[in-house]
């Protein structure tokens, strides 16, 4: 590199987005991502060892994949090539092919091959990696947004380690946020920028787990806002909400607003008020609240107050649920609009909750036995002595019933779920009178 490239160097990297500037160069810098990166972790050790094998990472934009891949190259002694699917093809993956070849055979070194957006690859592309990889020739990193059991070849998958980067904590966005804010040598703090508590906290909600959206709107509010009296740049909450182009609204998630309007939420859906359902489901998304805690809640109020009345509704809350980890943020919403609908426009009933809460009582306040002995493990039946009643067995009996006692001797007249007349639990009803008259 002569000193015209030095130089040019030097000049992009002083005018690299703030995102890149901020980039960890080091594990210890890393933000988030514990469960891969903690001290007694593979991927941690397997980074700090330079013994790595290839490797994909998938996980949302902001996550720190690519971050990742710096710190790897920062770290490793072997040759380090970059390139990216969207931009580059097969010919510039056999130059770096060939070149690892050469270092392999020459100096016994071995090639670390990058590949961002690896899920923009088609499979002939992947395939010409997969005997380089097997062989040893390169060591595949590749990263992307995209689910890898879907969207990367079975054949490099098989061959590779996976890694899921998970959305960053509120707490870990805050912590990037102060640190970009107050560094003076790759962050804001040569422009004397400060940041209020209020706006770094709504925009570490508004980023959503991306760190690089957190970055970009407080590079574009410090450089955008004129110093004050004081000679120091302010970032306020107004300044925050005008970067990121999303107004605050009340809802802390660590305190009263937060459980009110989850509480608003599932009473709208157990009071049958779709409109309301959705409104503040609205209401928790625009606020950054987590779609999974949103998810679980809702898996709940179909088992609690739908309950046996449609028990599909359960179905359609869990397949919510799966929607939204499969397929992320915001496409999630839709699926747990859906979802939140279902369950506010089903027939309600809390029989089966009501039932568990009866027999857990009854585990609590009746000091049981045993289970009755014609309902014993056979194995336990045949060790002991003297005769035994028989187990009687459904099937073998017209309308595959027969009546016999289930419940222990304690609690054998108890009667524990009442279904209602709502919906399906209607037909139990009529089920379970309909076998009073085979009896």
């Amino acid at each position: 590199m002569d000193l015209f490239e030095y130089m040019n160097e030097q000049a992009k990297e002083k005018e690299a987005p703030l995102a890149l500037r901020m980039r960890p160069r080091s594990l210890e810098e890393i933000v988030g991502q514990e469960h891969i990166l903690s001290q007694d972790k593979l991927l941690y050790r397997a980074i700090r060892a330079d013994r790595l094998s290839s490797l994909i990472f998938y996980g949302p934009p902001g996550t720190g994949k690519t971050t990742l891949a710096s710190v790897i190259a920062a770290t490793t002694k072997a040759a380090f090539c970059q390139i990216n699917a969207t931009t580059s093809g097969k010919k510039e993956m056999e130059t770096v092919v060939e070149e690892a070849k050469r270092l392999r055979a020459a100096y016994g070194r071995r090639t670390i091959l990058f590949i961002d957006e690896i899920h923009r690859f088609n499979k002939a592309q992947q395939d010409y990696l997969l005997p380089f990889v097997e062989d040893g020739t390169v060591v595949l990193i590749g990263a992307t947004t995209e689910n890898p059991y879907f969207e990367v070849n079975k054949a490099l998958l098989s061959r590779s380690n996976i890694f899921e980067l998970k959305p960053l904590g509120r707490g870990d966005v805050l912590k990037l946020i102060h640190r970009a804010v107050e560094d003076k040598e790759r962050g804001m703090g040569i422009y004397g920028g400060v940041i209020t508590d209020e706006a770094a906290a709504f925009l570490a909600d508004m980023a959503g787990g991306d760190a690089r959206r957190a970055l970009n709107a407080v590079e574009l509010g410090l450089l955008t806002t004129e110093p004050s009296a004081d000679g120091k740049i302010h970032l306020t909450l107004a300044v925050a909400e005008e970067c990121i182009q999303k107004r605050s609204i009340r809802y802390d998630k660590g305190g009263d607003g937060h459980y009110d309007v989850i509480s608003a939420f599932i009473k709208s859906m157990r009071g049958s008020d779709p409109d309301a359902a959705v409104y503040y489901l609205a209401r928790m998304i625009r606020a950054g609240e987590d779609p999974r805690f949103i998810a679980r809640r809702i898996m709940i109020c179909a088992a609690e107050d739908v309950g046996m009345a449609d028990p599909r509704a359960l179905l359609v809350a869990v397949a919510a649920a799966e929607t939204v980890e499969r397929v992320g943020m915001p496409e999630g919403r839709i699926p747990l609009a859906e979802a939140a609908v279902y369950i506010a426009t089903a027939p309600k009933s809390n029989a089966s909750y009501m039932a568990l809460e009866r027999a857990a009582s009854a585990v609590e306040n009746v000091e049981v036995e045993t289970v009755p002995l014609h309902l014993m493990n056979i194995h336990a039946m045949s060790a002991g002595e003297g005769e035994k009643p028989a187990y009687r067995y459904a099937h073998d009996f017209p309308g595959h019933y027969v009546k016999q006692q289930y419940l222990p001797n304690e609690v054998k007249d108890a009667r524990f779920f009442e279904p209602g007349d709502n919906g399906y639990e209607k037909d139990i009803k009529r089920y379970l009178d309909w076998l009073k008259t085979l009896e």
